[in-house]
């Protein structure tokens, strides 16, 4: 009797113990099935903020030739825009006071001397003697000897290479703080004379301006800035001054070599251990606005220096469509229609080329959204027949998602345009020219690049939208003027190439 209930007990036993196995198994079974089913995330630590979409570029460039197979699409239609007739409309011959600088004639022996280009500090510069020769300058000085009355320089020149692969590499010996304004601006200076001025990094590229700031308050973007200067030359104006953008040691190519105390003072290490600078000015320049190197490099846009006042003084002008600056007032221009009617009796816009100058601003500061054009300028050597100076964008491209209709008010208002820019704005809604395409393959060229596209891809897709809205304005502003028997649209600069 004992011996059959051990028995049975052991069976019993058993049974439990192989039930607890399978049981096991299949949860085992289940939590493998489960878990396969759910998608792998990557273990990467995790990034600051604004490179995460960078890293994910990288890794589709990794794995896909797609991007650069675009790319090397779209610089085949950057050559191909370059080399269209519109962007090679011939021309006469320069007159002599055409000219912004000319190079003084053989000097007397007895003068020699106070005509030799000594700087004020030789250390760091090159020991180099200048002639008549174009051959004996700088790229720089070549720049500036090329500036006209109509273009800061001409559409194919074989010098705009050599000065920005210099401006982007040369070795900085000088880094002072510029003077005026509301943001952080430093003028560096280079071996061989030559200077530019320098903006830091102070958004990401993916970021877009604050829909709570007003225009006067955002930020400048040292991206903008060289991204305004590929625009510009695309659309054919050539009244950007060169820009490029570089990686610049906030240590050894600031810190270290700079003679201006009240910049170095400023310079301190971040909890993170990144060296951080702020400087002076009228805003912005303060801890909680400081620039960073990460830990040292600091990404910056170097635009080449127009010729100092005292050589070619400029005048500035106030826009007739200015902003107010103001939360609550409107400016005059937001409250009659007939605004421009005004204007177009008013000098210097009653006569010559300054209105269509103007207009020729209008769209490149629509394309890229750019709010903050309250003043702009022009060389007073060649008086009220001149373009127009396009200096100072670091607030374009702040945002992608909207338009600002605001700024093609003039157009609107005026309803008048070159033929010549009118017909180039065509050309670049065409596919085989296509503004974002081209606008995509001339940032590529930038040295910044390397590091990530100047401008995502929503900011590319966004010029394309603006240059639909520039061409509607057009052909509304045609109609109307039709309708209305007043005068053309067009300000015919090409009436004797067409003929």
């Amino acid at each position: 009797m004992y011996l059959n209930l051990q028995v049975l007990f052991i069976e019993g036993w058993l049974t439990i113990c192989m039930s607890l196995v399978f049981i096991t198994i299949f949860i085992h079974l289940l939590l493998a099935f489960v878990s396969l089913s759910i998608p792998r995330l990557p273990c990467d630590s995790p990034l600051p903020p604004g490179t995460r979409a960078f890293r994910d570029l990288a890794r589709f460039n990794h794995t896909s030739d797609g991007i650069k197979q675009r790319l090397e699409s779209d610089l085949l239609k950057l050559k191909a825009l370059f080399d269209h007739p519109l962007y090679n409309i011939p021309t006469p011959s320069i007159p002599e006071d055409d000219w912004l600088l000319k190079v003084k004639p053989k000097a007397k022996e007895s003068e020699r001397s106070s005509l030799m280009w000594v700087s004020a500090s030789q250390e760091g510069y090159d020991e180099v003697q200048w002639n008549s020769s174009s051959e004996s300058h700088p790229p720089w000085l070549r720049f500036h000897l090329g500036i006209t009355r109509w273009e800061l320089y001409p559409q194919h020149d074989p010098n705009m290479e050599l000065l920005t692969q210099q401006i982007a590499t040369q070795r900085i010996v000088s880094a002072v703080q510029k003077s005026g304004g509301t943001q952080l601006k430093l003028v560096m200076s280079f071996p061989n004379y030559g200077q530019a001025l320098f903006k830091p990094m102070k958004q990401e590229r993916e970021e877009e301006t604050n829909y709570n700031l007003y225009y006067f308050s955002d930020f400048e973007r040292h991206n903008a800035e060289i991204a305004a200067f590929h625009l510009d030359r695309i659309l054919g104006y050539r009244r950007v001054p060169p820009a490029v953008g570089r990686l610049v040691d906030v240590v050894k190519e600031i810190k270290d070599i700079t003679t201006d105390r009240k910049l170095a003072k400023t310079f301190f290490t971040s909890p993170v251990g990144n060296v951080c600078f702020y400087g002076q000015c009228s805003y912005y320049c303060s801890t909680e606005h400081a620039v960073c190197g990460r830990p040292l490099n600091l990404e910056a846009s170097l635009a080449v220096m127009l010729p100092d006042l005292s050589l070619a003084p400029r005048r500035s002008w106030r826009s007739p469509w200015r902003r107010s600056y103001s939360r609550s007032k409107l400016a005059k221009w937001e409250t009659e229609p007939n605004y421009c009617s005004t204007i177009k009796k008013t000098a210097p816009y009653n006569k010559g080329t300054r209105l269509v100058d103007f207009m020729d601003m209008v769209i490149l500061d629509f394309l890229m959204s750019n709010m903050d054009r309250h003043h702009y300028e022009t060389f007073e050597k060649f008086g009220n027949s001149t373009s127009l100076l396009h200096l100072d964008n670091g607030r374009a491209f702040g945002r992608h998602s909207k338009d600002e209709p605001s700024i093609l008010v003039p157009l609107q208002q005026c309803c008048r345009i070159r033929r010549s820019t009118w017909l180039r704005l065509r050309l670049l809604s065409l596919p085989q020219y296509h503004i974002s395409d081209v606008m995509r393959a001339s940032l590529s060229t930038d040295a910044l690049h390397k590091v990530a596209p100047l401008l995502t891809e929503p900011h590319l897709a966004a010029l394309s939208r603006r240059l639909k809205t520039v061409l509607d304005t057009v052909s509304l502003c045609q109609k109307q003027q039709k309708e209305a028997g007043r005068e053309s649209v067009f300000y015919d600069d090409l009436g004797s190439l067409e003929k």
